[in-house]
């Protein structure tokens, strides 16, 4: 079982913008030849997350905010804004529940997932940045 570390640079808006990683990770297949096994996508810092679902306008670009606005609003007071005199304490919690990292069975060079179904970063911090995602492959 052999193990390749890739990466995907991709630059975002923030403020809960979602971005389709679905395409990178299958180029990134192709190019490892990795036949079966599994691919571990973890993003670098604290105020970005991934998951799948399905990638489409009212999702990705309304529900998807509209939902974690109500689990960890943005004007909400937050302790860490007072401690390092920032706007984004609401961007920690999100990416907090939502996690870092995920993990893909790779069955035949090619990711399973579902017709409707996409991986995808979501940036809550509150300015663009460029984000960095880990992809390590483990298998043969």
């Amino acid at each position: 079982m052999s193990v390749q570390t890739h990466r995907i640079s991709v630059q975002t808006r923030g403020n809960s913008q979602v971005i389709d990683l679905t395409t990178e990770l299958i180029d990134i297949l192709r190019q490892a030849a990795l036949s079966d096994g599994i691919a571990v996508l973890f993003v670098v810092g604290s105020t970005a997350g991934l998951t799948t679902t399905e990638y489409e306008p009212g999702l990705a670009q309304h529900d998807l905010k509209a939902f974690f606005e109500k689990i960890a609003p943005e004007d909400d007071y937050y302790e860490h804004e007072n401690t390092w005199n920032d706007d984004n304490g609401h961007s920690h919690i999100r990416a907090s529940l939502l996690g870092p990292s995920l993990t893909v069975p790779i069955v035949g060079g090619r990711p399973t997932l579902g017709q409707w179904q996409q991986i995808v970063l979501i940036d809550f911090d509150t300015r663009p940045r460029e984000r960095e995602i880990v992809v390590q492959l483990l298998g043969d």
